[in-house]
């Protein structure tokens, strides 16, 4: 506990920063990939060690869990660019990245009722295979 009179920090804070073999556990993304993903222009230099390590921030470590959503739910790697390329020039572009992302989930609602469909018509045929299988139907086109 400090009182009010404690003499202030006069050591400057430093953000814990991660390595890339860190981030790569965290994220389930090799080394390899995190190399590209800055290569690539999806991430902004990572500040270095040093000893010229890449140190990965908090913030690095957010976008790239963004990314990774973005990545999982399909969007093309041409449309991560475009969206980072559009975060990078800041404010002004906050309208497009909004409508990026409306087009991307309206595709991806698209794709989530599909994958419901195919579930349920998958769920119909395990139903048919299973009842087969009690002897409760007679064999048919399956």
């Amino acid at each position: 506990m400090t009182s009010d009179n404690a003499l202030p920090d006069t050591e400057p804070r430093r953000e814990t920063t991660l390595t890339i073999a860190q981030v790569a556990e965290r994220t389930g993304l090799s080394p390899d990939t995190l190399r590209y993903y800055e290569k690539a222009g999806l991430i902004e230099r990572v500040g270095r060690s040093t000893g010229n390590q890449r140190r990965y921030a908090a913030a690095d470590l957010a976008w790239l869990e963004f990314l990774l959503r973005l990545r999982e739910t399909g969007m093309s790697i041409a449309d991560m660019q475009r969206f980072a390329q559009l975060r990078a020039a800041g404010e002004a572009t906050v309208g497009e990245r909004l409508a990026m992302l409306r087009e991307h989930r309206a595709g991806l609602a698209d794709r989530i009722r599909a994958l419901r469909r195919n579930a349920r018509a998958l769920d119909t045929k395990i139903g048919h295979y299973e009842q087969l299988l009690s002897g409760q139907r007679e064999p048919g086109p399956s």
